[in-house]
């Protein structure tokens, strides 16, 4: 077997997944493990996504606090398997993304892959996404790559797409090259709403957002942002996409709504960008496949079926493919494309110049 760790926190900000996955053919999901973020260090990580005072050092420290809690981690994980060090080739190691701004020529995520390769002894890989930036590419989606890897069909038009905090679709079209692209908020809007007016960290089930009310004015107002518009290669996150951008939104639209109707317009906003960037670049799409936190979401995923009614629309667990794991697993296995020298990239998906091998390599 070829046993790599994949290290994904998202940007949800609930906590790490590790995911130890066998390389040596189809990838296999063997074990995984879920790491909690500490409050303390997760509003830290929260409060990095914008400029503050002391920021590079207070930047250093949380990325060695978070591969400190990854190390722990991994090692309860290799315990659980009666495995060791020796046993797993690298750790492909995301890190927790700071700032993504391509379009400035940079993509910043923190994890110390220095201090996590000493602490585990076993070599790791990290800094995905600056040779694709390097490149003139976006540095995102990565997993794209992946997904065409575990579900490319010879007959049957599939997309996937990842809901964590933000949405991206993965286009697998029998014969052509793999597209895809951030569509939009996944649930980073939702947790950052239901979390103010309800002091909870998510939506579970979409439950609060299932007893409310669409408001389609307001739906449409948000929809009309410039984001929605644009065609892949895009990408976006919490620079673009925050609390402050919803609420300059319901300071234009006027009307006082309540919380709970803003909550479902949020997940039909999540449901919406998705599913109309899905018919305008997939027109012919039959099957949509979801990962993420947001397949757990009972409400959203009734709206994406409402949304696409000529496409089914299930999680990744139809195919065997658990849905909370893809994302860590896809590290692993860009992990071994760098070790192996393969691309890792897709210009059609992020608009780089060309393939180019991503990641950079911490040896143990």
């Amino acid at each position: 077997m070829a046993l790599y760790l994949g290290v994904m926190s998202g940007t949800s900000l609930d906590g790490i997944d590790i995911a130890l996955t066998d390389l040596s053919g189809q990838p296999q999901l063997l074990a995984h493990y879920f790491s909690p973020l500490p409050e303390a260090l997760r509003s830290e990580l929260l409060a990095l996504c914008q400029s503050g005072p002391d920021e590079l050092a207070r930047q250093a420290m949380a990325g060695n606090a978070w591969a400190e809690r990854v190390a722990t981690g991994i090692k309860q994980l290799l315990t659980e398997q009666n495995l060791t060090a020796a046993d797993i080739c690298a750790i492909g190691s995301h890190g927790q993304t700071v700032r993504h701004e391509p379009a400035r020529g940079f993509s910043v995520q923190i994890g110390a892959p220095a201090l996590l390769a000493e602490l585990t002894g076993i070599s790791v890989v990290a800094d995905f996404r600056s040779r694709d930036i390097a490149a003139g590419g976006q540095g995102a989606p990565l997993v794209p790559a992946f997904h065409q890897q575990l579900f490319a069909d010879d007959i049957e038009v599939r997309a996937l797409v990842n809901i964590g905090g933000f949405s991206n679709l993965t286009l697998l079209t029998p014969g052509a090259a793999v597209q895809g692209f951030d569509c939009g908020p996944g649930n980073a809007l939702m947790d950052a709403w239901i979390r103010l007016h309800r002091g909870q960290d998510y939506d579970a089930d979409g439950t609060w957002a299932a007893s409310g009310h669409v408001n389609h004015t307001l739906l449409t107002q948000l929809l009309e942002d410039p984001f929605f518009a644009q065609r892949g290669p895009k990408s976006t996150g919490r620079e673009y996409f925050h609390p402050a951008w919803l609420q300059a939104q319901l300071k234009r639209f006027g009307e006082k709504l309540e919380a709970v109707d803003i909550q479902a317009t949020l997940c039909a906003l999540t449901a919406h960008c998705i599913s109309q960037a899905l018919l305008a670049q997939q027109p012919q799409c039959q099957r949509l496949l979801v990962c993420g936190g947001g397949a757990h979401n009972r409400q959203l995923m009734a709206l994406l079926q409402q949304a696409l009614p000529a496409i089914s629309v299930d999680t990744t667990q139809a195919l065997g493919a658990d849905p909370d794991w893809l994302e860590a697993m896809a590290f692993a296995w860009l992990a071994k494309c760098c070790v192996d020298g393969t691309p890792g990239n897709r210009p059609a998906v992020t608009g780089a110049r060309g393939l180019r091998v991503l990641g950079a390599i911490y040896p143990a």
